[in-house]
């Protein structure tokens, strides 16, 4: 677009939507640069932006003072097990309710959307009381099953399979492939764009997640990262460079996944959203 094309209006609305970005992005700047500051030094009531030099002291600290290390091993431990378990529980249940007709297919899938709408706040209790009988509370895996399963990645993956051509399913089946073989060699090597946004959804998730972990695990040793993050705001007292660090901290893997992920998740997206 030149500059003769942009009438008074495309620049306002240029100038609202750079103002706009800036407002969503610098609450994330403000944590990185107190995050790396010397303690108190954007903190004393000055109008200073950047801090006059740059340290790890913040994270050295939280490290030396707090269980971090555990929290980060048990947030990637339950992370990594649960996004494992979550795409292939969708994968899976995608396609059946892709490519199969059986009897209740449609109420049962309708009542898989309608899990989507129900706050986990409605189902805790009961929750908590299936996994206090399995006598998972207070382990990581009374955070990784109750999850396996989740409604809207099952739709999202049920969505893109309605694209897979019947005829390559049949081909393979005429071929003497049996049911598992055709998922494995004619239907997943097409997900790959599915693959990426499932990952990318259920690691954040999964990484994020507050609520459930709080009521299933146990203080301390067993919290993840967000969980830590929380328990380090005192009641008199809050470290709050230190937290800044921990924050950077937490933030960095899903960054990282995003970006290794993100073509095949705009890919993903795209194409479930044609179906």
């Amino acid at each position: 677009m030149t500059a003769a094309r942009m009438t008074p209006g495309r620049w306002v609305i240029w100038v609202l939507l750079i103002a706009g970005g800036l407002v969503m992005i610098f609450p994330v700047y403000w944590m990185f640069a107190t995050a790396f500051a010397p303690k108190g030094a954007l903190l004393d009531g000055s109008l200073r932006l950047w801090p006059p030099r740059l340290t790890l002291d913040n994270l050295r600290q939280a490290w030396e003072s707090q269980p971090v290390g555990r929290w980060v091993a048990n947030s990637v431990l339950t992370t990594v097990a649960g996004v494992v378990l979550t795409v292939l529980v969708s994968l899976l249940a995608g396609y059946a309710f892709a490519k199969y007709r059986f009897r209740g297919h449609n109420v049962l899938f309708l009542a898989i959307l309608l899990t989507i709408m129900v706050p986990i706040q409605v189902i805790m209790v009961p929750e908590f009381l299936v996994v206090a009988k399995l006598n998972l509370v207070g382990t990581l895996w009374a955070v990784i099953l109750p999850r396996a399963a989740e409604g809207i990645a099952v739709f999202i993956a049920r969505q893109f399979m309605l694209g897979i051509p019947d005829e390559l399913l049949e081909a393979a089946r005429l071929d003497g492939a049996g049911e598992l073989t055709v998922f494995r060699k004619v239907v997943l090597p097409l997900c790959g764009p599915l693959v990426g946004v499932l990952v990318i959804l259920a690691f954040v998730w999964r990484w994020n997640d507050l609520i459930w972990p709080l009521v299933a695990l146990k203080p301390d040793t067993n919290y993840t990262l967000p969980l830590g993050l929380q328990s380090m705001h005192g009641t008199f007292n809050s470290p709050i460079e230190a937290i800044m660090a921990v924050s950077v901290l937490a933030m960095v893997p899903v960054l990282v996944v995003f970006v290794v992920f993100q073509r095949r998740f705009v890919q993903g997206i795209t194409s479930t959203g044609l179906r």
